[in-house]
């Protein structure tokens, strides 16, 4: 039977990339990508010559669960791999995982790269013990009441934002806990990785004026520490 690996890959910087996951994108038989086009990019930088791309994304995932499950039945070692970071953290390969689970296959975990832990380890702020939230809702009430009773609970807070909503996401926090302390990391790896440290009303303030450009990262230290800084 085959088995299914999640392969994480470079979150920016292709150096980030471990020798065993290069091993298991050039070995297995089939390699489902969030995107191929992106995928390819990493693949030519290491002269891996794939030998079936396929595409598994938020969009075609409902159907493609079967259909990769049915290569795993046939023995087809498959890797699968988000654009970029740990596929199925907060991401569609949750579903495929979980279908292979079912299936009796086997699913290795290669590890590597992933955007949360970076910017919660560089962030400044605790990290003993940690939410990690994916995205937080869209409308601004409901990510408000949750955004409070998150900070209440007494860890720091992980979350990833749009570049499009990270100013309402900033004035939503700055509402509801203003001198919370917050680090928002920008362009995790490349070229113009970027921190923004402050208060919630210090950073929101910053964004209001400029909306930044990249993928985007947002820690929030636990009501004890804000507080405990006086």
């Amino acid at each position: 039977m085959g088995k299914l690996y999640l392969v994480a890959t470079p979150i920016g910087n292709l150096e980030d990339v471990s020798p065993r996951a290069l091993r298991i994108l050039q070995e297995a038989h089939m390699v489902a990508c969030e995107d191929t086009r992106h995928t390819q990019i990493l693949l030519r930088r290491y002269e891996i010559r794939a030998k079936h791309l396929t595409s598994y994304n938020e969009f075609n995932h409902k159907r493609q669960v079967s259909v990769l499950v049915g290569q795993l039945d046939r023995g087809w070692d498959v890797a699968l791999v988000s654009d970029a970071g740990t596929p199925a953290l907060s991401d569609p390969g949750e579903a495929l995982v979980a279908a292979a689970v079912a299936a009796g296959h086997d699913v290795v975990a290669i590890p590597g790269p992933n955007a949360a832990i970076a910017a919660l380890v560089a962030s400044g702020l605790p990290t003993r013990e940690f939410t990690f939230l994916g995205f937080l809702p869209k409308k601004s009430g409901e990510r408000r009441r949750r955004l409070a009773a998150l900070i209440e609970e007494g860890r720091t807070i992980v979350v990833y934002e749009s570049p499009y909503r990270v100013d309402d996401t900033l004035a939503d926090l700055a509402a509801v806990a203003p001198g919370a302390r917050v680090a928002v990391a920008r362009e995790l790896t490349k070229l113009h990785e970027e921190f923004v440290r402050g208060t919630a009303t210090e950073v929101a303030a910053r964004y209001a004026a400029q909306r930044p450009k990249g993928e985007i990262t947002i820690v929030i230290a636990p009501a004890e520490a804000t507080e405990g800084d006086g």
